[in-house]
This record gives structure tokens, C-alpha cells and sequence, in this order.
């Protein structure tokens, strides 16, 4: 049986399409993984959200030429839908495609050269992405119609496309993994007709693993849908909504269409429906037109919204966008400032962990390493339990432990859970 790897740069989109391209790798007769290991095809899906991702997808070729120099190499994803002739010149690519249509790339396989779609009318319909842990992630929207003033993702995947509620609905409710995320390029925007995201999550109510939603924009945080989630038999009250900046001149310039009073609005409605919800977020260190003053504000809003994570990044210029017009910060000062950002991230993260000890969390197990069970639990807090556990069940957390908790089972035996 010939053997195929899909390797994954990147979002969680990437690796929903990746895994709908193993599952119809597996039904074309290939043995299939996501791991770099020896194999007869490569499928190589790839990133470009900032300059140091285009590089790794870039070397990622290079990489798998060294595990079997004889393997056909297929290069997709957004780095290729930027730049294709970059891939399309290395040795063993043999097919180049794009961010869009990706479904198509399975009936391409035996063919050579670029083939990069510019379309952006129909959702891409590809089949429901192979399982290989404990969480599946169903994509239900492509595409971004935003255009933030930094992000090149709207020029490589698109305007922003939905799939069918009728079919989004029935990937969703057949999933058997024990956590189902519900993501896409910008969730907040799916319509199909006059539904809405609030509309399907009604539709879904009743599905049998535990839902998660992937990243929202702020505009999309309604009474209504907080309403229907609240309806959801099994619901993980995370929300990560993105920030990018506390400094509402920035967030002007970054074309993000809220300000910071606003976005605190919403973090105060959704705390209305889910007390202990988790907010996790985005934010950018360097921003071009950031000042001291304004970096200032962003660390003083931190702390007014209390998030569980933050996920920060030094900018990173995208050719193309409008930011990239203005004259970038040393260097310097965009890595001292993430090293501020990380160091109150890891300050905010355990303030909202240690919230959590004493009480009793859900946890589905994902992995066992040096002697302990690791997984998450519905706030998306990282679980550690000494021993070898399956399944998804209740936890006591104990005390804080590595990057989150330590716990014990509740009525809870080793091995395989029920």
C-alpha cells in the first residue's frame, strides 16, 4: 500500500481541510498520516499569515525531500496561493495549488504544474476530515470580507463563503468525537440565507460530543446567539475573541471596527450567560503606529477584561496590506514589548486557573506523557492526571501544575473510561 503524508502549517482551518484531504487519500487506497515520517506523497498544506510561517512552509519542502528523495511532493495552502512560483521551482514538487478549492487537489494528484483558483463565489464542499484525536473540527465558512489593516488572508482565501446549514448541521450532529469544534476563517460571518451562526447552533443543540467554537469577532456576541448557546446539551463555554490591540487609536489603524469599550461591552454579556467562561484572545506587539502610550493601554486592558490566554505575536509586514505602507518599529521594540505580553500573558493565565482549584471540571484526555494524562477541559484549561486515562469524565482540580492543572478523578477508574 503506498504511503502519504499531509503535513500542516498553520490555523485550525488548515487542519479541518487537511484532514477532509487524508480522509480522501484513505478512500483512494493510501495508507495515510499527519506526521513527517518516509512516504511516496507529500501533501504540504501551508501558511502565510506572517512572513516567519511563509519561511517554514518554504523549508517544510526541503524537509520531507531528506525523509524520501524520490517522493512526489504537492504543495497547497496559503504560502503557495502568495507565491507559488517559490514551490513550483523545488525539486520533487510536482503539483502546486492554492488556499481555495482544495477539494479539487484529489483529482490533480496525477497531474504537474500550478493550479491556483481565484474563485471565491461557492463554498467548497470536502469531505467530513478524518479523526485522528479526541477533537474533530468541522469547517462551516471560508474566506474573510474584514480586510484588517495588517492580515493578508482575505487577498489568498477570499470573500467570505458559507456551507449549507442543512450540511454543516448533519457533519456536525454525526460527529462521535468526544469535542467537535466549529471553525473557519471568520465563523462570526456565517450566513446561509437569512441564518445565521445563532441558527445553527439551535440546529445542533443536541449534538452528542462537546461543542466548541472557534475564533469569533466581536459584533457576532449577541443575546441571541449567547441564547441559543446556552440551549447546547453540551457546550464549552470558551470564547475566543479577538482583540489584537487595547488601544482604540491602533484599533482604528488595524481597520477593526470596534473599539475597546465595546469590546468589553461583550466580554460583560457573555460573563451574563457563562459566569466562568474563558476568554482567550489575540494581540499584536509592534503594531506600526504603536505608541508607548498606547502599548500602555493595552496592558491596563488587559487587566479590565481578565482573560484566561492570550495568544501574542510580534507584527509581522504582509506585502500587500495597507500597513505595510507605514514605516515599521525596530526591532527591538516589538521584542521587548512581546516579552512584556507574553510575561502578563502567563500572569493572567494562572490568575484564572487558580480560580478553578477545588472544583470540578470536565476533562477529555487527549495524550500520556512522562506518566501523566494530559487534555483540556471545557474551558480549555490544560489538564494533568498522574496515570493512564481514556475518555472524557469529571475532575477535581488540585492545585496549579505546568501550563494549567493538576487533578484527580472523580468516581473514576484507570484504563478505559465509560
Amino acid at each position: 500500500m503506498k504511503k502519504a503524508v499531509v503535513f500542516t502549517l498553520g490555523c485550525k482551518v488548515n487542519d479541518c481541510e487537511s484532514g477532509s484531504l487524508m480522509q480522501g487519500l484513505s478512500e483512494l487506497g493510501y495508507e495515510v498520516t499527519d506526521e513527517l515520517v518516509p512516504a511516496d506523497l507529500y501533501i504540504l498544506n501551508t501558511c502565510a499569515v506572517t512572513g516567519e510561517a511563509e519561511k517554514k512552509s518554504r523549508q517544510c519542502v526541503a524537509r520531507v525531500q531528506k525523509l524520501n528523495p524520490a517522493a512526489r511532493v504537492v504543495v497547497c495552502g496559503c504560502a503557495s496561493q502568495r507565491d507559488p512560483r517559490a514551490f513550483a521551482e523545488k525539486p520533487n514538487v510536482t503539483l502546486v495549488s492554492g488556499a481555495r478549492q482544495k477539494g479539487k487537489i484529489l483529482s490533480l494528484l496525477r497531474k504537474e504544474g500550478v493550479y491556483i483558483d481565484d474563485g471565491d463565489k461557492a463554498y467548497d464542499e470536502l469531505p467530513p476530515a478524518k479523526n485522528l484525536k479526541t477533537r474533530a473540527f468541522v469547517k462551516i465558512q471560508d474566506g474573510c470580507d474584514n480586510f484588517c489593516s495588517y492580515c493578508v488572508i482575505p487577498y489568498l482565501r477570499g470573500r467570505s463563503r458559507s456551507r449549507s446549514l442543512a450540511s454543516a448541521a448533519a457533519e456536525i450532529l454525526g460527529s462521535d468525537a468526544l469535542e467537535t469544534v466549529v471553525t473557519g476563517i471568520d465563523v462570526s460571518s456565517y450566513r446561509d440565507g437569512e441564518r445565521d451562526l445563532a441558527d445553527l447552533m439551535i440546529a445542533v443543540a443536541n449534538a452528542k460530543s462537546r461543542l466548541r467554537l472557534g475564533s469569533l469577532e466581536v459584533g457576532v456576541i449577541t443575546e441571541r446567539l449567547l441564547d441559543a448557546l446556552k440551549k447546547v446539551r453540551d457546550f464549552a463555554p470558551h470564547f475566543h475573541l479577538s482583540l489584537q490591540s487595547g488601544a482604540d487609536a491602533v484599533l482604528k489603524k488595524m481597520n477593526r471596527h470596534y473599539t475597546s469599550a465595546q469590546y468589553l461591552e461583550k466580554v460583560e454579556l457573555i460573563r451574563r450567560y457563562f459566569p466562568r467562561a474563558a476568554i482567550t484572545t489575540d494581540i499584536i506587539a509592534g503594531f506600526p503606529t504603536e505608541t508607548e502610550e498606547d502599548f500602555a493601554e493595552t496592558l491596563d486592558f488587559i487587566g479590565r477584561v481578565g482573560f484566561s490566554q492570550i495568544h501574542c505575536f510580534c507584527y509581522s509586514r504582509r506585502e500587500g496590506t495597507n500597513a505595510a505602507k507605514w514605516k515599521e518599529l525596530p526591532a527591538t521594540v516589538k521584542n521587548e514589548r512581546l516579552h512584556i505580553l507574553l510575561q502578563r500573558a502567563k500572569e493572567v493565565r494562572e490568575e484564572y486557573e487558580r480560580g478553578f482549584v477545588g472544583e470540578t471540571l470536565s476533562m477529555i484526555c487527549e495524550e500520556e506523557k512522562h506518566g501523566f494524562t494530559e487534555g483540556y477541559g471545557e474551558n480549555y484549561i490544560r489538564l494533568y492526571l498522574a496515570g493512564k486515562y481514556t475518555g472524557k469524565f469529571g475532575v477535581v482540580a488540585v492545585r496549579p501544575y505546568a501550563d494549567g492543572l493538576l487533578v484527580e478523578p472523580v468516581n473514576q477508574t484507570k484504563g478505559e473510561s465509560k
